[in-house]
């Protein structure tokens, strides 16, 4: 029973808990409404007030806004009254010009008629006139002014005659003149120095015991330096100084090169001169490209092939009776080009043409014809203009003159050649004799190469191994001193050296 009375009062405490604590949140949420709404009440009398302000704010912005608007309208109104008044008094003037116009136009129109009724009756007085004068001296116009001309030829044929052989001369004189004074201004504006080439090439050695390397172990390294490039070496001649002799310029530059290398390094021995000779000969290749492409740029010869440029560089090492062939070609370039400049030709192909003119003399020893003919193939096949072909083509004659830029090709190259001590013919027979030496001596099967030695006293003709045994060697050096007596003429003898050399070589590893 207790327990029950308990567990009563525990439930009737746990009620008025509950109640109370319920009645006081309701207290407490009606504090918070009240002290809300007092809040949002002053909120809306500040909204209420500001927006009162920003009406009047604007109220007064906007009557200012609407009186400068009427005063902007009335100063437009105004200036648009003042245009009107302008136009309209422009609009007066032109109706009153166009009225006089029309008036002039009238006027004209009047005078017009007038003359073309004084033309009219003049023509038939001048026609009224024609026919009375036919009539008494019995001929038409027509054959009056026959008779007359037939009279004033007659008499003044003479005269005439006189006056036209005297114009011819003086035309002739002022040709000659004037052509004189163009050759001359050209050659005058160019003025570049002549520089011909010789036979030999010195290489200065720091001392005289690198001499000894060089001609090595009983003249082992020597002899194979003259072999891997066909010069000759003289040691001895020149204290401090080595001369390499060869008619050849690249041999002779391929050999400069190699044996100021050789020097530099200092271990000279067969292996490493043939490493050197073929390092020089593809330096040597670079300078020929350059040389071809710095040719073409100085004389302003643009869209040529790479091709022709790489043999044209061929050219710095070619020699013409003693005369660089591409310095003699860049300057047939300029006079060319002047030339057709004061002619009125095309200078571009002008200059083209002088600048390719001995192309083929890149390649005469190696291939058949003329130099003429090697360079219209050349540039035939690796498309050049067809204007320029025509151009370079007749400076020896070999064909006709089809443009006037072909005749000033010629005239700039005996220009080039004629002028003092640009030449020297003994020089040219010297290296047409050795070159047609080498030549002959290639004719023959089984020749790897062949070298013009000791100004074509001696030729050293190197042989393949593989296709000629040692006694067909000795065979072919008769053969070839045979048809030397046969075919050249040469002063004195040469001694023709046949060199068979097998090399085998192996590698361990």
């Amino acid at each position: 029973m207790s327990l029950k009375l308990v567990a009563l009062f525990l439930s009737i405490a746990g009620v008025a808990g509950v109640a109370v604590g319920y009645y006081l949140r309701l207290i407490i949420s009606l504090g918070k409404k009240g002290s809300m709404e007092i809040e949002i009440k002053e909120m809306l009398l500040s909204a209420r007030e500001e927006a009162k302000k920003i009406t009047s704010d604007s109220e007064v912005k906007a009557s200012k806004f609407l009186e400068d608007a009427r005063k902007e309208n009335k100063e437009k109104e105004e200036k648009i009254r003042q245009t009107e008044g302008r136009l309209i008094k422009k609009e007066d003037l032109l109706d009153k010009r166009q009225l006089d116009l029309e008036k002039e136009v009238e006027l004209i129109k009047e005078k017009i008629g007038e003359i073309k009724t004084i033309r009219d009756r003049t023509d038939k007085l001048e026609q009224d006139r024609i026919r009375a004068l036919e009539g008494s001296a019995r001929l038409s116009l027509e054959d009056a002014k026959k008779e007359l001309l037939m009279l004033a030829e007659k008499q003044a044929e003479a005269d005439l005659l006189v006056r036209i052989k005297k114009l011819e001369t003086q035309g002739e004189e002022i040709l000659e003149r004037k052509a004189k004074d163009i050759l001359a201004m050209s050659i005058q504006r160019l003025a570049s120095s002549v520089a011909q080439d010789v036979m030999s090439t010195s290489v200065e050695i720091p001392s005289d015991d690198i001499k000894g390397k060089i001609i090595g172990k009983e003249g082992r390294n020597i002899k194979a330096f003259e072999r891997m490039t066909g010069v000759e070496v003289l040691i001895d001649d020149t204290p401090g100084t080595i001369t390499i002799s060869s008619f050849d310029p690249i041999r002779r530059h391929i050999a400069r090169i190699a044996l100021q290398d050789l020097i530099k390094d200092g271990r000279i021995q067969p292996a490493k001169i043939e490493q050197l000779v073929e390092k020089a000969k593809q330096e040597i290749n670079k300078t020929i490209k350059e040389k071809g492409e710095a040719a073409a740029y100085e004389c302003g010869i643009l869209g040529l092939d790479p091709r022709i440029l790489l043999i044209l560089g061929r050219l710095h090492f070619r020699t013409s009776y003693g005369q660089n062939v591409l310095q003699h070609s860049i300057e047939m370039s300029h006079i060319a080009g002047m030339i057709a400049e004061e002619l009125g030709a095309n200078v571009q192909v002008a200059k083209a043409g002088a600048l390719l003119h001995d192309l083929g003399k890149a390649l005469d020893h190696e291939v058949t014809g003329s130099h003429v003919e090697i360079g219209r193939r050349i540039l035939q096949k690796f498309g050049a203009p067809e204007e320029v072909i025509k151009a370079m083509q007749a400076h020896h004659e070999e064909h006709p003159y089809e443009t006037i830029e072909s005749r000033i090709v010629q005239t700039a190259d005996a220009i080039s050649g004629a002028r003092p001590g640009a030449r020297r013919d003994n020089i040219e027979h010297y290296l047409k004799r050795l070159g047609e030496l080498e030549a002959l001596a290639n004719s023959f099967p089984g020749i790897e190469k062949s070298y013009a030695l000791q100004a074509g006293r001696e030729i050293r003709i190197f042989v393949k191994p593989e296709e000629l045994g040692d006694l067909e060697a000795k065979n072919l050096a008769r053969n070839i001193a045979t048809k030397i007596e046969k075919d050249l003429k040469y002063p004195g003898e040469i001694k023709v050296t046949v060199i068979r050399e097998t090399r085998t070589v192996d590698f361990a590893r």
